[in-house]
């Protein structure tokens, strides 16, 4: 327990003791907050699924030929997933995702007919920030 307040004492020492300049330029914080301002968003953001298709929780008479997504940002080309899942948990996509290449925040893989039921699609991407996004939805196809 001494090594703690040994560490809060001299944390408060060192406090006490620094002091920032007491002079600084008057425009410094004016550039802090433009530059806070300017800053591009995406930049700190991770990648979000935007739009899909088939949408999300959608009914579906007939079975879809692709699955596409498309996210608020483009996405690296290099570790990206998209599958489509029956309700029995196997696998039913062709395996063969795609990235857009003149957009490239759009991926998609196409499927074989699909029976009638439930499907979940995940995907998985690398976004412009470097952290990995995952996520999923589920769309339903019933008979005609």
């Amino acid at each position: 327990m001494l090594g703690h307040w040994q560490f809060i004492h001299s944390s408060v020492d060192f406090m006490t003791y620094y002091q920032l300049p007491k002079k600084i330029h008057p425009l410094l914080p004016c550039f802090v907050l433009v530059v806070g301002l300017v800053m591009p968003l995406p930049l700190f953001a991770h990648a979000i699924m935007v739009r899909s298709a088939p949408e999300q929780n959608a009914t579906l008479t007939e079975s879809p030929k692709q699955i596409d997504v498309w996210f608020n940002d483009k996405v690296g080309s290099e570790y990206k997933a998209l599958a489509v899942i029956d309700s029995k948990g196997k696998r039913v996509d062709n395996k063969d995702i795609q990235q857009e290449t003149f957009d490239q925040s759009h991926l998609f893989a196409t499927v074989p007919t699909l029976s009638p039921g439930i499907y979940t699609v995940r995907y998985r991407v690398v976004s412009i920030d470097t952290h990995i996004v995952t996520g999923k939805y589920t769309f339903t196809i019933k008979a005609p």
